[in-house]
């Protein structure tokens, strides 16, 4: 398996494909590591690229501090060695401290920056035609939920 991370702090921004972000919080810092083979697939497979992976803690007080990537789960390896170095610089000390700001007591939160691999020859492709993004979102899967149990209801009404 090759390494899932950007070693690579000089990207070549004209031919990648769009950059994301998430924050997962684990709430009462339950992480159960459930979710990291899958993320480790996507690397794998060239669907995406980790450029900055880091977590957050939020303590009981309210006070808050980056977490090094280590044995989260207290069996003694390290879970999530895969990931260490993953840093490419577009993630800051100030971005993590908007993400504690964010985390319930208590918690704690993994942030991700990724690049969709697998959209770059497209987006490459447009901006060569000279195409420009002008919006960009996500729909929540709660928003989609919510969406079909609206059209389910008014199905049933009619």
């Amino acid at each position: 398996m090759e390494a899932p991370v950007s070693q690579d702090v000089g990207m070549d921004v004209e031919s990648m494909g769009p950059v994301d972000y998430v924050i997962v919080e684990f709430p009462g810092n339950r992480m159960t590591g459930e979710g990291l083979p899958i993320l480790i697939d996507l690397v794998d497979r060239g669907i995406i690229r980790i450029l900055d992976f880091a977590f957050v803690m939020k303590e009981l007080d309210g006070s808050a501090h980056a977490v090094a990537i280590s044995d989260f789960d207290g069996d003694g390896a390290l879970d999530l060695a895969v990931f260490e170095g993953a840093s490419s610089g577009l993630l800051d000390g100030e971005d993590l401290d908007d993400a504690a700001g964010v985390l319930e007591p208590g918690s704690s939160a993994g942030v991700l920056v990724y690049e969709n691999v697998w959209a770059a020859p497209f987006a490459t492709a447009l901006r060569r035609g000279g195409a420009q993004l002008i919006a960009s979102g996500r729909i929540p899967v709660q928003a989609l939920l919510a969406a079909a149990d609206a059209l389910d209801t008014a199905g049933t009404a009619v």
